[in-house]
C-alpha cells in the first residue's frame, strides 16, 4: 500500500490501474482526464504531441481521491481538490522543480491551485478562460432549423478538416493537441466528425466527439467559419453529433462552452444541454521556479 499523499508517475498503465475506479466514479466531472488518458492509451503520446506525460494520484488509506495529468507543454489538469489539497500539490510540484504554464480545473480548484502556485513560486496567475460544462438532457433541435442535412466527414473532406482544425485552434488561442493531419486522419477513421451541409452539398459547420469512455461522450470541437456564422449551422451540426453520441449508446453527452460567448451558451441550452459546473483556466507568468 502506498503512503498517503501525492504520487507521480509517467507510466500510463500504472496510473489507469490505480485511478480507474476513482475516475469512473464521477465520469461527468472527470470527462477531461477520462478522454485524454483514453487517447493516450489507444494512440500513445503522439495523440497529444506530447513528450513524457506526467500523471499524479492523491491517495488516502489506499484509496485514490484526486488525480492530475499534464501533457507538456500544456497546462496542468486537475480533478476537484480542496484548498488544502491544492496547496499540498503546489508545494509538492514546486519542490520537484516542475515548471507549469498554467492550470485547468473546476473553478474553485483552479483558483485555489493558482493562488497556491503563486505563494510557492512567485508566478503570477492570469485568468485565461472561464467555461461551463454542460450535460445533455432532452435533445431539442432549434427552430428555425437551417436547410440542409448532416453527414459524416470522410476521406474526401481531409483538407477541409485540416484547415478548419487550424482555424479553430487559432480562434481559441490554444496549443493544438496534435498536428492537423493527424487530427483529421484519426477522426475520419473513427467517424467522429459530423458536417452540416447546405442543400447544394457544401459543408458549412462541423462538430466532433470524443470516443466513449465510462459511458460518456463529449462533443468537441464545434466550429463554423467566421463568414458563415449566425445562420444556425453550428447548432445544426451540434444536434447531428449529439444524435450520433446517443445512437452510440452514451449514457451522458457533454460539452464545454466558453462563458465569454453568450451566443453559444444560449444555443446549447436551447437544444437541451444543462449546466453542470464552471471551469477556469489560468496562465502562469515566469516566477522563481521557472527562473532557476
Amino acid at each position: 500500500m502506498s503512503p498517503d499523499g501525492w504520487h507521480l508517475t509517467e507510466d500510463l498503465d500504472d496510473f489507469l490501474v490505480r485511478a480507474k475506479d476513482f475516475l469512473h466514479s464521477r465520469p461527468t466531472l472527470h470527462t477531461v482526464p477520462l478522454t485524454v488518458t483514453e487517447a493516450l492509451r489507444t494512440r500513445g503520446a503522439d495523440a497529444y504531441g506530447s513528450d513524457a506525460p506526467v500523471f499524479g494520484l492523491l491517495e488516502r488509506a489506499g484509496e485514490v481521491c484526486a488525480t492530475f495529468f499534464r501533457t507538456p507543454p500544456r497546462r496542468l489538469a486537475l480533478t476537484p481538490l480542496t484548498p488544502e489539497e491544492a496547496d499540498c500539490l503546489a508545494a509538492h510540484l514546486a519542490g520537484l522543480a516542475h515548471p507549469l504554464p498554467g492550470v485547468n480545473a473546476d473553478r474553485d480548484t483552479a483558483t485555489s491551485f493558482a493562488e497556491a502556485w503563486q505563494r510557492h513560486t512567485g508566478a503570477i496567475p492570469t485568468l485565461h478562460e472561464r467555461k461551463r460544462l454542460y450535460r445533455l438532457g432532452t435533445l431539442t433541435p432549434p427552430e428555425p432549423f437551417p436547410e440542409g442535412r448532416g453527414r459524416i466527414a470522410g476521406e474526401e473532406d481531409r483538407e477541409r478538416l485540416m484547415l478548419w482544425h487550424r482555424e479553430f485552434v487559432n480562434d481559441i488561442g490554444e496549443t493544438p493537441s496534435a498536428d492537423s493531419s493527424s487530427w483529421a486522419d484519426t477522426r475520419i477513421a473513427d467517424g467522429r466528425v459530423r458536417f452540416w451541409q447546405t442543400p447544394d452539398g457544401t459543408p458549412v459547420s462541423m462538430a466532433g466527439m470524443t470516443p466513449m469512455v465510462a459511458g460518456q461522450i463529449r462533443v468537441a470541437p464545434v466550429y463554423t467559419p467566421a463568414l458563415l456564422r449566425g445562420r444556425g449551422y453550428g447548432g445544426a451540426a451540434t444536434v447531428e453529433v449529439s444524435r450520433a453520441a446517443l445512437a452510440a449508446g452514451a449514457a451522458e453527452v457533454l460539452l464545454f462552452a466558453d462563458l465569454a460567448n453568450p451566443t453559444s451558451n444560449g444555443l446549447y441550452q436551447r437544444i437541451g444541454y444543462r449546466p453542470v459546473t464552471d471551469f477556469a483556466v489560468y496562465d502562469f507568468s515566469c516566477g522563481a521556479l521557472e527562473a532557476r
